[in-house]
């Protein structure tokens, strides 16, 4: 368990202070997480046993990170082993974070949103040209011009939303299904948004 709402509480419980990881919980989860820590802190101190302090740690990763998942609209699925691959972008995040110099990560990010906007649009031209009675063909050329369409619109909508961590995802890619479903193009989209 290396994340950083497990890194947080594992601070704060070390140092016995809950500032360190309430930041990682919505203010409307505080009082419980707070309520938490001082439940843990006082079974901690009660007896200095190796595997009920494990417990009793264990206990509080685990309603820090259920309230911080909570926080960003999504299921809390348990706690996740150390060492996970994250991807390439993550790390890249946490260095510009630690070096305050963020081109490394902007640069990667800008070459992979070139390359695969170059992709989608180059799949969507190979299929322009068709035989208006082929209606399979129609629809691959459809399929190419919504997929970077669509692909196009989330990226811009999502480079330019407000940057809240969590709730807004949900809300708009809700809204799109609906939009696509007025549209009858529900598993179009449905699809695309999980690319």
């Amino acid at each position: 368990m290396d994340g950083p709402v497990v890194k947080a509480a594992r601070l704060a419980l070390e140092r016995g202070n809950v500032n360190l990881v309430l930041p990682w919980v919505q203010k409307e989860s505080e009082d419980e997480l707070r309520k938490a820590f001082d439940k843990a802190l006082e079974a901690r101190n009660f007896g200095n046993i190796p595997a009920v302090t494990q417990l009793i740690d264990l206990w509080f990763y685990e309603t820090a990170v259920r309230l911080h998942r909570q926080g960003e609209g999504q299921p809390y699925t348990g706690l996740k082993p150390a060492g996970l691959d994250e991807g390439p972008v993550v790390p890249m995040a946490d260095r510009a974070i630690e070096t305050g110099d963020a081109k490394e990560a902007i640069g990667f990010l800008t070459n992979a949103v070139n390359e695969e906007l170059t992709k989608r649009f180059a799949k969507a031209m190979s299929k322009k040209e068709y035989d208006v009675n082929d209606v399979d063909a129609a629809r691959q050329y459809v399929q190419a011009v919504l997929g970077f369409v669509l692909y196009s619109h989330h990226l811009h909508e999502y480079v330019k939303g407000d940057g809240e961590h969590g709730q807004k995802e949900e809300k708009h890619r809700a809204e799109i299904i609906k939009k696509a479903a007025m549209l009858g193009h529900y598993h179009d989209v449905e699809k695309e948004i999980e690319m």
